[in-house]
């Protein structure tokens, strides 16, 4: 901490902004409350005077200001800011910072409260507190159980490093949102202009030569090992060194249903797809890599199998019930620890090497096979648009633009998946934590890569659920633009096949009466988009699809969000 001289009118809001400033924010993406006069005070201070500053993003919803925080922080990897109204807007915004932490994304949330209700000496800070705004125990006690840490800023003096422990607990593992309760009296409480210290990023845990070298010796015994992995690319250099170590192993990957990014190229031969159930019985060593919940339902153990777990924080602290049925750990950094282990693949039995990698070969070349099929029998089919067509034309048109695929399908995502077949780093995501954020994902994802082309995957319960018009405002007013295609079949699909599942001979099953499912009121969904000025079409024919997407990734390129609404048969 360092004392400087203090500007006219210094207040909390400059400590709050040169706090941000200190830990490197790039932008403070704000949903606008009363109590954040003080720090538009100073932003505006700072634009005038040519001071250093976060760039302000000013967003018409909680979701929105979270949601392009998470997609900003899914690439950039360091902790931004995040300002929210009062505890409403906190708790409008709680499915955004819950998905945060799932997503392991680092962030710094903060919105405010009154203390003295107008009772205080200094400013009237206003009586919608009193009345309205207030929560008992604050907002910080209202934040707990969705964040990594949350608790309160008691001071003007402490409140800039405060900020900074408070990046600091975000940024390290597991990374996730931090939250920060700051009142409005310590926000326009003057202040003596102490500084906080810059951040300094994390350092990295290394699991030690005695820790790898017997699981090494375990990789070099195993005859039918296999790696399954959730989130290995979400870590910085994590897909790249799980590459390198599956191939100097020679060991398959598995990614399962619940992967949330791109963690290994989709098309490589050493990749096995998504279903885990072939290798419960088979494999003799299964490595958990970055993989919280491998079994379902969980005492789904598998048979002969010893099991390792490579992850810096396996046991997740925010999963209430998690089983991993570990033998052993190796819990330092995951692109560290793989790069260690890919070290070691020396002295290899070939002939063990030779016939997993024959029966690799047979298995990704069944798959390759089977998604051909698939595709063909989608593109011939008569009578509508087939999901599976609708990825597979993407796929052929964003070969070779180095495209980032946000996913927020439901019954539509293992298509998604297994036909759009992302192959580098960072190219696919999957919203976690509730439906609703996607279009506010991808718009962060977007302002982190404005340079790549950015696609969200949708189905039309799903848009329904986002905050569509604060969305597309913000599309426009960053000039962010994205290629946004709904998966519209007209139902809320997994909700229907639930209640079939549940009930195959019920009541609804003999009347045709499926509640809570039918979309097929809602009008055009691409029609929202027209009153900013958007690209907007609507396709049912398999021959008009390919010309929509094109003419759709056209206006992207030139600047234009595009929303292709397909009616899809199922």
């Amino acid at each position: 901490m360092t004392d400087t001289t203090t500007s006219p009118g210094a207040d909390g809001g400059d400590a709050l902004v040169t706090a941000f400033n200190a830990v490197g924010a790039d932008y403070l993406f704000c949903s606008s409350g009363s109590e954040w006069a003080p720090v538009w005070e100073s932003l505006a201070r700072r634009h005038r005077d040519g001071l250093p500053c976060p760039e302000y993003l000013d967003l018409t919803h909680e979701t929105v200001a979270v949601g392009m925080a998470t997609g900003y922080g899914l690439l950039r990897r360091r902790p931004q800011g995040v300002l929210l109204h009062a505890a409403p807007g906190l708790l409008q915004g709680s499915m955004a910072v819950h998905g945060a932490l799932l997503a392991g994304v680092p962030m710094v949330v903060s919105s405010s409260e009154s203390t003295t209700y107008g009772d205080g000496p200094g400013q009237d800070p206003g009586g919608q507190w009193y009345r309205n705004l207030s929560i008992v125990g604050g907002p910080h006690s209202v934040a707990q159980p969705f964040t990594k840490w949350s608790t309160e800023a008691a001071s003007v003096h402490t409140l800039p490093t405060m900020v900074t422990r408070a990046a600091e607990l975000s940024w390290r593992a597991p990374a996730g949102p931090a939250y920060l309760n700051i009142p409005l009296e310590i926000l326009l409480e003057d202040w003596d202009g102490r500084e906080a210290k810059p951040l300094v990023a994390p350092g990295s845990t290394h699991s030690s030569p005695e820790e790898v070298d017997p699981v090494a010796q375990l990789i070099r015994e195993a005859r039918n090992p296999v790696v399954v992995t959730e989130t290995a690319g979400r870590e910085a250099g994590g897909f790249e060194a799980l590459v390198a170590f599956a191939e100097a192993w020679n060991i398959p990957v598995v990614e399962p249903d619940s992967a949330v990014c791109g963690n290994f190229p989709r098309t490589h031969p050493l990749h096995a797809g998504s279903d885990i159930g072939p290798w419960m019985d088979e494999a003799d060593l299964i490595l958990l890599v970055n993989c919280r919940a491998p079994f379902y339902p969980p005492s789904r153990r598998p048979s002969k199998a010893t099991i390792v777990v490579i992850d810096e924080v396996p046991q997740r602290p925010h999963v209430v019930y998690q089983v991993l049925f570990a033998d052993r750990y190796l819990e330092g950094n995951v692109a560290n620890t793989l790069r260690q282990l890919t070290k070691r693949a020396k002295d290899l039995d070939e002939s063990a090497v030779a016939v997993r990698r024959a029966a690799q070969e047979e298995r990704h070349t069944a798959e390759q096979r089977a998604i051909a099929a698939a595709e063909l029998k989608a593109a011939s089919q008569a009578g509508g648009i087939e999901p599976v067509l609708v990825a597979a034309t993407l796929r052929r048109l964003l070969d070779g633009q180095d495209a980032i695929v946000v996913d927020e399908t439901i019954t539509h995502s293992r298509v998604v998946k297994r036909h759009v077949r992302t192959v580098d780093p960072d190219s696919y995501f999957y919203v976690q934590g509730g439906l609703g954020q996607g279009i506010a994902v991808a718009l962060g994802v977007k302002l982190a890569a404005r340079e790549r082309p950015v696609v969200l995957t949708i189905g039309d319960g799903a848009f329904t659920y986002n905050p569509v018009i604060p969305s597309y405002d913000a599309s426009k007013a960053y000039e962010l633009p994205l290629l946004i295609v709904v998966f519209n079949n007209r139902v809320y699909k997994s909700m229907n096949l639930n209640h079939r599942r549940f009930y195959p001979e019920g009541a609804a099953a003999d009347t045709g009466e499926w509640l809570g499912t039918d979309l097929h009121r809602l009008p055009r969904l691409a029609a929202f988009a027209e009153p900013f000025g958007l690209h907007t079409e609507t396709v049912d024919t398999p021959d008009a699809l390919t010309p929509a997407l094109e003419r759709a990734l056209k206006s992207v390129a030139e600047g234009t969000t595009a929303v292709v609404d397909v009616l899809v048969t199922r």
